[in-house]
């Protein structure tokens, strides 16, 4: 009796341990399922209510699919987490290592870049939770330079532009003092007058913003372009929006105008047809913040001719060279007259040629055009359109001082010109402001 009570206990346990197992079996297999499940596209965003479509449907073409799923989330997760620790290494000065994990990132996912939503490491000194939060209070925000002025001034005691985000073994910019500061702003804004660029510095940061919006560099940018004129800032706030809201000429590009007509041709041999043929040809306004302004007349098309009007000490022998003014019309209409000329050339007298015989010197000559245009403002972009209203040339006879004058009709062949901003005119900085 004792065996079999013995042996009873024994097949009990055997008994509760196998059904232990089965039942952890069976849990396992409905975690899996229910894992399965989960990863399915048919679930929701809340991993608890599945959308209305059914799980059995789906056969071992079904798994195979979701198998491939896991396997590219977690593909793209660990690219992440290399592209990520590759920035970091990038900020703390260690390129080879960046390179490395950035190559390592690159292999799993090749566009993993493009699929990282950048955001600024928690454990720093509260700017980027500050730069959240105005970007969330933009539309409130009444005078943002006065709000960013304010935040420097309660960040410490002493007044500091910017800061580095994180700790870096080179020279920060926010060590230099404020004046030399201000000169690379006037190198960046240079004699050209190139204030977009001045506008994408100061997107740095809060420090940068504030000296792109210093008054004294604005107010200098519009005595060089409507000189004592501008005197007065009324009626406009600032010498910033005076800048932007007075009509002026655009120097950051060319204004371009191309004219068509239709010109009849020789008769031919026989007379049976007459050809036509179809005449184009473009006319050239570069403006300069110096009062200067280059015209150029030519059937060459703008990428092989915007090149050469980059500076006023171009080759072309075609190119007429003047100045030009600004006139506020009584009828608020903002005028720009310029009188041009060509290029004078020296050329050597022959002494030879006319040796043996007496000649009659040509009487000497000065050309010069004078130019009317109306400045408008046409789609999206201001004063980037100019009409012509008057245009005629002077001959002027240097023997007896008299003045011949050929004013010109204005028709259709004299069609609007418009503005198209060339980058490489503001690329480079002769000298600052």
């Amino acid at each position: 009796e004792a065996e079999e009570d013995c042996h009873s206990d024994l097949v009990r346990t055997d008994d509760n341990e196998r059904s232990g197992e089965a039942n952890l079996q069976a849990e396992l297999q409905m975690f899996r399922a229910q894992w399965m499940f989960e990863l399915a596209p048919g679930m929701s965003s809340s991993g608890l209510e599945p959308l209305p479509c059914r799980a059995s449907s789906r056969g071992p073409g079904g798994k195979s699919v979701d198998a491939r799923g896991k396997q590219e989330i977690a593909k793209e997760e660990k690219a992440k987490e290399l592209f990520l620790k590759a920035v970091e290494e990038e900020r703390n000065g260690a390129l080879y290592e960046a390179i490395k994990f950035y190559r390592l990132a690159m292999q799993l996912v090749p566009d993993i870049e493009f699929k990282i939503t950048y955001t600024r490491s928690p454990d720093g000194d509260g700017v980027g939770k500050r730069c959240v939060e105005d970007n969330k209070e933009d539309d409130k925000m009444a005078d943002l330079l006065s709000d960013f002025q304010q935040q420097l001034t309660l960040q410490e005691s002493s007044i500091k532009l910017c800061q580095p985000e994180v700790d870096v073994s080179q020279t920060h910019i926010s060590v230099l003092p404020m004046e030399v500061l201000m000169y690379i702003f006037r190198w960046v804004v240079s004699s050209d007058l190139d204030l977009r660029s001045l506008e994408q510095l100061s997107l740095v940061c809060r420090g940068f913003y504030i000296c792109a919006r210093d008054p004294e560099i604005w107010h200098q940018v519009c005595l060089k372009i409507w000189g004592r004129s501008c005197n007065k800032l009324v009626p406009y706030a600032s010498w910033r929006e005076m800048f932007l809201e007075r009509p002026r000429v655009r120097f950051d590009g060319v204004y371009i105008s191309k004219t068509k007509y239709i010109r009849q041709g020789e008769q031919s041999l026989d007379g049976f047809y007459r050809a036509w043929h179809q005449v184009e040809y473009y006319r050239y306004l570069r403006f300069f913040p110096d009062g200067q302004v280059m015209m150029l007349t030519t059937p060459e098309d703008p990428p092989s001719i915007v090149p050469r009007l980059r500076t006023k000490n171009t080759r072309t022998d075609a190119i007429l060279l003047g100045h030009y003014r600004l006139s506020q019309e009584t009828d608020n209409q903002t005028k720009v007259f310029a009188v041009i000329m060509k290029k004078k050339e020296e050329k050597p007298i022959d002494y030879h040629k006319y040796r043996y015989f007496r000649r009659v010197p040509a009487q000497e000559t000065d050309h010069s055009f004078h130019v009317g245009l109306q400045l408008c403002s046409s789609g999206r972009q201001r004063f980037n359109k100019l009409v012509w209203i008057h245009h005629s040339c002077h001959i002027t006879y240097k023997s007896t001082g008299e003045t011949a004058i050929t004013t010109f009709d204005i028709d259709k062949m004299y069609t609007p010109l418009f503005f198209a901003r060339v980058k490489s005119f503001t690329a480079f900085s002769e000298k600052p402001l």
